[in-house]
């Protein structure tokens, strides 16, 4: 078994005054030969709530602020909490490293796709998105181009996230105006990747619909944790060799 990110999750139950049911996540992991040595966060519904910014030393809110505080003493220990558990993920991960006799680590290459945030008006501000998913080890780099110029201003790249089978998903996107025949392209490099992957969009006289997948519906959320840690199991990224 290939042995070189551990993935720990807790899910629990959580519900608002209105009794409506929502779940919580949180993961806590940490990786080998990787720039990023470890990862904890906690989403609720699938949204990121907070995650901890180990080179900063503090915790980063991304719960919009117009929802108030995340009522839970849990929450509120976040980052001290992430820190003992960084500490217990790399320890346990050494160990299985070591006892696994140092396996050759196992890559996933990333899915990628390009798709306008807004259904495209010509002369009308937009926002193209071009989503990697799926890929491990984490990071990706991502360039963009027009008209096969190289693109800077009005980028912008996130942090990435986890998936929940231990691969990792990232979003760029790029301000543009809409105009007839521009050609744009997102180029995605991953160590897993033998070449880089590109994807186009070409703005066409009619303006149509978005094609890209409902990865920014939000969920507008008002917490109350009021509900216990429901499941917890530990997830190992690898491969099982016979």
């Amino acid at each position: 078994m290939n042995l070189s990110v551990a993935i720990v999750v807790l899910t629990a139950v959580v519900c608002t005054s209105a009794e409506i049911p929502h779940e919580t996540v949180y993961v806590q992991g940490c990786l080998e030969k990787t720039k990023v040595e470890a990862e904890a966060e906690l989403q609720v519904d699938g949204e990121e709530v907070v995650y901890a910014d180990f080179q900063s030393g503090q915790e980063v809110w991304t719960l919009p602020e117009f929802l108030g505080p995340f009522p839970s003493s849990t929450v509120r220990n976040f980052y001290k909490n992430a820190v003992k558990g960084r500490r217990l993920c790399q320890d346990a991960l050494a160990l299985w490293i070591l006892e696994e006799k140092f396996p050759p680590e196992v890559k996933d290459a990333p899915e990628s796709t390009i798709y306008p945030r807004a259904e495209e008006v010509l002369g009308v501000e937009n926002t193209l998105i071009c989503f990697a998913n799926h890929f491990y080890p984490p990071p990706v780099n991502v360039n963009w181009t027009k008209n096969g110029l190289e693109v800077t201003e009005g980028v912008s790249l996130s942090r990435y996230y986890p998936n929940k089978d231990g691969t990792f998903h990232q979003f760029s996107s790029l301000s543009f105006t809409p105009q007839e025949g521009d050609v744009y392209a997102c180029t995605v490099e991953h160590t897993a990747l033998e070449d880089p992957k590109t994807r186009f969009w070409e703005i066409h006289e009619v303006s149509g619909s978005s094609a890209g997948p409902a990865v920014f519906c939000g969920v507008g959320l008002t917490l109350g944790l009021l509900g216990v840690a429901t499941g917890t199991f530990l997830y190992v990224k690898g491969q099982q060799f016979n």
